[in-house]
C-alpha cells in the first residue's frame, strides 16, 4: 500500500549523472522515488544510499515487457493513488559523421532516446491520471531533452535527430494529454559534468579516421570532453526537474546551462547561414574544401 504521506515519482536512467541527481533532489523534497536502472548492482547501491525513500525498477526503456512490469510494481505500491510525476531521463549519445554512421547506430539512438521514451510514457500514463474517471490531481511528465534538441552540431547528428524528435513528440503529447490535465515539461540542458564524458573520451572514432572528417571529429571529441568535465554539475538540472514537477505553472521548456545568453539566446538570434559559417571555420572545413579542390583526380594520381 502506498505511503500516503509521500507522493511518488518515477525517474528513468537513475544509476548515475543527471538521473541520480534527480533522485537525490526529489527524495530531499519529500517524494518517494522509483528509479529505473539496468543493473542489479546499481539498484543495490541506490537502495543503500536513499533507503526507505527509494525503490529500484529493473528495466531497459527499449524492453517493453520489462517496462510494463515496472509500471505494475509502481501501481501496486500506489494502491489506487496517482503517480505525481514521470521523469523520462534515460538516454545515450551516439557520435559520428552522418555520412559514415552505421544505420544500425542511428536506429539504436532513436530506439533509446525517442521510442523508449514513448514506451515508458504509455506504460505509466494511466498511473499519472490518463484514465477514467479523471484523477483529482493528475501527475506531470518531465522529458529530458537537450540544447541539442534546438541547435544541431556536426558529428552529433544522430543525437540531434533524437532530441529534435523528442521535442516535437513532447509538444504533441502535451496537447493530447490536456484532456486529462497532465502537463509535459521539457528540460534542455547544455553541457553538464556527468560520467557521459568518460564514455565520450573512450568512444570509438577509429572507423571515421580514414574519412575526410577524421581529424575534425577527433578535435571536436577532445574539445567536448574538456568542456564537459568543467561544466556545471547535474544538480542544476535536478533543480530544474523539481521545478518542472512542482511549479504551479511550470515553463514548457527550461534551458539549463552555464551561460544562457551565449548558449541559448544568441544562437537563436543569429542567421542560420552565419551559424553554419562559424561552425565551418571552427572545424577547419574551408581548408579541407580547398584541399579537395586542388587534389589530383585518381587517374592523374596513378599516372594513367
Amino acid at each position: 500500500m502506498a505511503n500516503e504521506s509521500k507522493r511518488a515519482v518515477v525517474v528513468t536512467g537513475a544509476s548515475t549523472g543527471i538521473g541520480a541527481a534527480c533522485v537525490a533532489s526529489l527524495v530531499e523534497a519529500g517524494f518517494f522515488v522509483f528509479g529505473s536502472v539496468r543493473k542489479e548492482a546499481d539498484a543495490e547501491r541506490l537502495q543503500a544510499r536513499f533507503g526507505d525513500s527509494f525503490a529500484p525498477l529493473l528495466f531497459d526503456v527499449t524492453d517493453g515487457e520489462a517496462v510494463a512490469k515496472g509500471a505494475q510494481a509502481v501501481a501496486s505500491w500506489l494502491h489506487g493513488a496517482t503517480l505525481a510525476g514521470l521523469v523520462n531521463n534515460a538516454g545515450v549519445a551516439v557520435p559520428g559523421p552522418l555520412l559514415h554512421l552505421p544505420v544500425a547506430d542511428l536506429r539504436r539512438q532513436l530506439e533509446i532516446n525517442l521510442i523508449g521514451q514513448l514506451q515508458v510514457t504509455q506504460a505509466f500514463a494511466p498511473l499519472l491520471g490518463a484514465r477514467q474517471p479523471l484523477a483529482e490531481k493528475p501527475g506531470r511528465i518531465v522529458m529530458m531533452s537537450s540544447i541539442a534538441g534546438r541547435f544541431a552540431s556536426p558529428f552529433l547528428g544522430a543525437y540531434n535527430a533524437s532530441k529534435f524528435a523528442l521535442e516535437g513528440m513532447s509538444d504533441a503529447l502535451r496537447r493530447e494529454l490536456k484532456v486529462y490535465g497532465i502537463d509535459v515539461v521539457l528540460i534542455e540542458p547544455g553541457m553538464i559534468a556527468t560520467p557521459i564524458w568518460d564514455k565520450a573520451e573512450s568512444a570509438d572514432f577509429a572507423h571515421f579516421d580514414d574519412t575526410i572528417y577524421g581529424p575534425a571529429a577527433r578535435r571536436m571529441q577532445k574539445w567536448a570532453v574538456e568542456e564537459g568535465r568543467t561544466a556545471p554539475g547535474p544538480e542544476i538540472v535536478a533543480e530544474a526537474v523539481l521545478r518542472g514537477l512542482t511549479a504551479s505553472r511550470a515553463p514548457l521548456r527550461i534551458p539549463v546551462m552555464k551561460n544562457r545568453f551565449l548558449g541559448w539566446t544568441l544562437p537563436g538570434l543569429m542567421p542560420m547561414r552565419l551559424v553554419d559559417w562559424l561552425t565551418d571555420y571552427q572545424l577547419g572545413f574551408s581548408a579541407l574544401r580547398r584541399k579537395l579542390a586542388t587534389a589530383p583526380v585518381k587517374g592523374e594520381q596513378d599516372g594513367e
